[in-house]
């Protein structure tokens, strides 16, 4: 970790507002690429004629307008179960920053589409909690590969007893991880 350290600098972590925005943004952000996920989630809060997106604004888009922005019929129905379950009280996203992590994992993981890790992610990026480990993100997994020389990409298991020596700060080291594997443009 001490090599990755050196050679990815300062940590630099963006936060994000730990509010149904974010949320929502990450749902539309699962498993796209970075500029694909952007343009869409950007077309679908003009749709929604807003910059921050609430509920409301959601729940009064029709399935095609929401399609139209380019979101999959599963996304769709992910964000609006969400919208729906935190307009019932059902998701309160003023009691997550009181909560522990494994409550706010159970909390979050109450609606579709949001599963261990989206959650993980937002306790580490919008709630900014120091020590959490997602031990099925895969860029976390090849970079301990690559860093402790590994054959294979590890178990859950090894990369939590890997994790250990970076307790309480594991959501620092994971920070590393993601930056050790980054592919660099060469200028």
């Amino acid at each position: 970790m001490a090599a990755i350290i050196e050679r990815v600098g300062p940590y630099r972590p963006r936060h994000a507002t730990p509010d149904f925005h974010n949320m929502a943004r990450s749902i539309a952000y699962q498993q796209l690429h970075g500029k694909a996920a952007a343009t869409i989630f950007g077309r679908l809060c003009t749709a929604a004629g807003c910059d921050t997106l609430t509920p409301l604004k959601v729940l009064a888009l029709s399935i095609e307008q929401m399609r139209a922005a380019g979101l999959s019929k599963q996304k769709l129905t992910y964000i609006r179960d969400l919208a729906e379950k935190t307009l019932s009280g059902d998701i309160d996203f003023t009691q997550l920053p009181q909560m522990d992590d494994e409550d706010v994992i159970e909390h979050l993981t109450r609606v579709k589409g949001i599963g261990r890790w989206s959650a993980q992610m937002f306790l580490m990026f919008a709630l900014q909690r120091p020590d959490v480990m997602p031990t099925v993100d895969l860029g976390i997994n090849v970079a301990i590969k690559k860093a402790y020389g590994k054959r294979q990409i590890p178990k859950p298991k090894q990369v939590l007893k890997i994790s250990e020596r970076w307790r309480p700060y594991r959501s620092v080291a994971c920070w590393y991880l993601w930056r050790s594997v980054e592919v660099v443009a060469p200028e």
